[in-house]
């Protein structure tokens, strides 16, 4: 026996009965009837589903419908099937294919947008640089005062406003008054580091602090971004804050550290800076240049006060004596010359047979009576100031020497070629105590110590400090993007700065 449902006139699947009304219904519809109506669709008499009975009964097989009783019905129906499904997937493709031109679209917005977000940038930082080099570049109340301090020929440039060059009639003597001159200033600086003694300074960073330097402050907007590269770097030693900056952009930059805010752009080389020295009392800065010639600077006007032509070729190498009135150069002619800052008239040019190779750096000593050049043949040269000899020569590098640097202590040197090799020489001794490994293919582009000769720092790849005497490395910075080209220590170590081809200027510090 068969049951019917008295909703839908068909054999219910799940019958239960209604005991209001007794009749049968399908379980799942009479559920949905009386959650929309509470009552019994036959009676309109209260119903609940607590009042529905299942009933048990033999599983019922449903006969087939008309349609699907014959062969030719069975295909009609696979065809219809068929032709659904292809419609269904052609809808699909045509979905497909928009959803994949909408991406395309999507991605080349994206792509216009980054174009236009990279020109924005260019153009902000153009605009910085514009804004900066706009700047009054010193208050007009101390110029005159900056002025009287210069030595007589700078003055008399600054009244003229244009740079004074010495005629070209060949090298000065070094007269008796000047050698005596030097001879006191290296007395007196002997004389003061034999009263210093080993004690180091009681306001110098420790080791500790030194590891736990990090970036302060980053400053990418100095130089031009269209011909990006920050050169050489310098620090003022009376006052650290004042940073002094050679770019790529064949100009020289002043920029001061508290304010963050540069006070002199000077501009006249007519190639890459890639020498500076600031003065350490003096509001005077130095610079040189492939284009053979050194400039000094007086940074209260942003002018250029003399231009010396001491070499034929481009120049490596530039270092200020210890009394501030001489300038050390060398280039790539194979000369080093040693020329007078205040009437810009070069003393001496000495080269020598023996180097066969252009000279790439230059250093004084700190007594200033010898200095050091490096060449292109992998040799450091030590020479004697006063009689313009070779006393000296360091050999055990590869490649054209990049980098050297002496020690306040008067007796370390160090040195750097392109053999990623740090060396340190004795000076007492004349010989090679101590090597510093880097990385392979690791390069070295300037070499530091601080003030006390207590740390060492190696630019190039990376940012590197090390502890004296021990040779341990205590820090090592990667926050240029590019290679370090220049570092500093300040006051005491208080921070360390450092340039490089990224065109930023770093200061790290506690």
């Amino acid at each position: 026996m068969a049951f019917v449902c008295s909703i839908c006139h068909e054999v219910p699947e799940h019958p239960v009965l209604s005991t209001v009304s007794n009749h049968v219904f399908e379980k799942r519809l009479i559920e949905k009837f009386i959650a929309e109506n509470g009552v019994d669709p036959v009676t309109g008499e209260s119903l609940s589903e607590d009042q529905l009975v299942d009933i048990k009964v033999s599983p019922v097989v449903k006969p087939r419908p008309p349609t699907a009783t014959s062969i030719p019905a069975i295909l009609k129906l696979l065809q219809d099937e068929w032709d659904a499904c292809m419609l269904h997937s052609f809808t699909l493709r045509q979905q497909l294919q928009t959803a994949r031109q909408e991406l395309s679209h999507a991605l080349y917005q994206h792509d216009a947008a980054c174009r236009v977000i990279a020109r924005l940038t260019k153009e902000v930082t153009a605009a910085r640089e514009a804004l900066a080099t706009l700047k009054p570049q010193a208050a007009p109340g101390i110029v005159p005062a900056q002025i009287a301090a210069l030595p007589a020929g700078a003055a008399q440039g600054v009244a003229m406003h244009e740079p004074m060059e010495a005629a070209e009639t060949g090298p000065a003597a070094m007269t008796e008054d000047i050698i005596q001159q030097l001879q006191e200033k290296a007395n007196l600086l002997t004389a003061e580091r034999k009263r210093r003694g080993k004690k180091v300074p009681d306001e110098l960073m420790p080791p500790d602090d030194i590891r736990s330097f990090h970036t302060q402050s980053s400053h990418p907007g100095l130089h031009s971004a269209s011909v990006p590269g920050i050169l050489s770097m310098d620090l003022q030693a009376s006052d650290t804050s004042k940073v002094l900056t050679g770019g790529a952009d064949k100009s020289v930059v002043v920029f001061n550290k508290d304010t963050e805010q540069v006070t002199a752009v000077m501009k006249g080389h007519t190639k890459k800076v890639t020498n500076v020295i600031y003065h350490p009392t003096e509001e005077i800065v130095f610079s040189s240049s492939p284009d053979t010639t050194i400039r000094i600077w007086f940074v209260g006007t942003a002018s250029c006060q003399q231009v010396i032509r001491a070499h034929n070729a481009p120049v490596t190498g530039l270092s200020l004596h210890a009394t501030g009135d001489y300038l050390l150069s060398c280039s790539e002619d194979q000369y080093w010359a040693f020329s007078d800052i205040a009437s810009g008239r070069v003393l001496t040019k000495v080269t020598d047979d023996s180097i066969g190779h252009a000279l790439t750096c230059a250093q004084f000593h700190p007594d200033g009576l010898i200095f050091g050049t490096g060449t292109g043949g992998s040799v450091i040269k030590i020479w004697d100031l006063k009689e313009g000899t070779n006393v000296a020569n360091f050999p055990g590098h590869s490649g054209p020497i990049t980098a050297l640097s002496f020690s306040e202590n008067g007796y370390y040197l160090a040195t750097a070629a392109d053999d990623a090799v740090v060396k340190l020489w004795d000076l007492r001794k004349l010989k090679n105590f101590k090597n510093i490994t880097l990385d392979d293919r690791y390069e070295v582009k300037s070499l530091c110590f601080d003030q006390s000769g207590t740390y060492l720092a190696v630019g190039g790849t990376d940012l590197r400090v090390y502890l004296c005497k021990q040779w341990q490395e205590l820090k090592v910075f990667n926050d240029h993007t590019d290679m370090t080209t220049g570092v500093r220590f300040g006051q005491h170590t208080t921070f360390m700065s450092s340039v490089s081809m990224d065109r930023s200027l770093k200061f790290y510090g506690l």
